[in-house]
């Protein structure tokens, strides 16, 4: 009823004039009423009619303007617009930058717990190359080398190796290290982090490096030795890098083959090698060693190398470092 009620008020005119129509036409019909007053009542109707259509005009061409005015005043604020909407939207443009941002966000991820040894096995598992740079190598020579070593026999596939340690035989980089690890782990109830451990750790991968070398045809292995240290390890295989640090409890972080950051740090370690000094790896086919290389076969090994041992070492050093090299320890195990 309030809605039927409404409408007759929105349109009056046009409600009376219709009331006015069937009353005169029911009046003309039933004689009750003259001709001349009929014909008066008609032109009063086409009266309202005509009014009705006029404002219906108006009230058109006043929407119309309305409609012009808001058209042209949208058409300023979008032109004032312009500007700061290329600020955003172009190719140097905030849109654009945080698009950017997100991207290299998702292009890296962290790995925490489990997680990190997970990504290294999976990494390990089909690649032909891993390039590592790091403190002293003992995760490499226990874990990654025998284990790639493994998987490419079982492919019948080459593996190609690239290290950089840190070098055994600058006594202060050694220092450094071993100071830096026992920072990390000042009660430790293992064996104290010294600079005979640091030297006899770096060693040990080298040593670990020939004695795989000699055992497959299969390996080509390049070594580095650092005058700097680095407080993260950087493995990069065929399929991903994995940035770790010495305490396994810190978040790793992996990056895919195909993200741009692969490439960079690809590049990174790649110059970094160049700046160490290199092992000449090939002279270790000078001196055969065993299964369980003696003292003397390492002695002349590294005498071959050009990595003549510190005098303070004797028979029972030259052992620790067979014994690092050839039974390591996943020291996170």
């Amino acid at each position: 009823m309030a809605r039927l009620f409404g409408w007759v008020v929105t349109n009056l005119d046009a409600f009376i004039g219709l009331v006015l129509a069937v009353t005169v036409a029911v009046l003309g019909l039933t004689n009750t009423v003259s001709q001349d007053l009929v014909n008066s009542a008609i032109l009063l109707v086409l009266g309202l009619l005509a009014q009705a259509v006029l404002r219906d005009r108006l009230r058109r061409r006043t929407a119309e303007r309305e409609v012009r005015q808001v058209i042209v005043d949208t058409r300023e604020r979008l032109t004032d617009l312009v500007p700061p909407m290329r600020e955003l939207t172009g190719p140097e443009g905030a849109l654009n930058r945080a698009r950017e941002a997100i991207h290299s966000a998702s292009m890296v991820r962290v790995l925490h717990g489990s997680e990190v040894g997970q990504a290294l096995a999976e990494a390990r598992q089909h690649t032909d190359r891993w390039h590592f740079k790091g403190g002293t190598g003992t995760y490499l020579r226990a874990v990654t080398l025998p284990e790639c070593l493994n998987q490419a026999r079982r492919r019948n596939a080459t593996l190609t190796v690239a290290v950089e340690i840190i070098d055994p035989t600058d006594e202060e980089v050694c220092e450094r290290y071993a100071r830096f690890r026992r920072s990390l782990e000042p009660d430790a109830p293992s064996e104290p982090w010294t600079v005979d451990r640091t030297r006899k750790e770096s060693y040990a991968t080298v040593l670990a490096a020939c004695w795989h070398l000699q055992r497959s045809g299969l390996l080509t292995v390049e070594v580095r030795l650092s005058a700097q240290m680095t407080t993260f390890r950087y493995d990069l295989s065929s399929s991903c890098v994995i940035i770790t640090q010495e305490n396994p409890q810190t978040p790793a972080l992996r990056i895919d083959l195909g993200e741009v950051y692969y490439n960079r740090f690809n590049i990174e370690m790649d110059y970094s090698r160049r700046q160490s000094r290199r092992v000449p790896i090939e002279s270790a086919g000078q001196v055969k060693l065993d299964d369980e290389p003696s003292v003397e076969q390492v002695r002349r090994l590294f005498a071959a190398l050009g990595l003549t041992l510190p005098r303070s070492f004797g028979d029972r050093e030259v052992a620790d470092i067979v014994g690092k090299a050839i039974q390591a320890r996943n020291p996170y195990a």
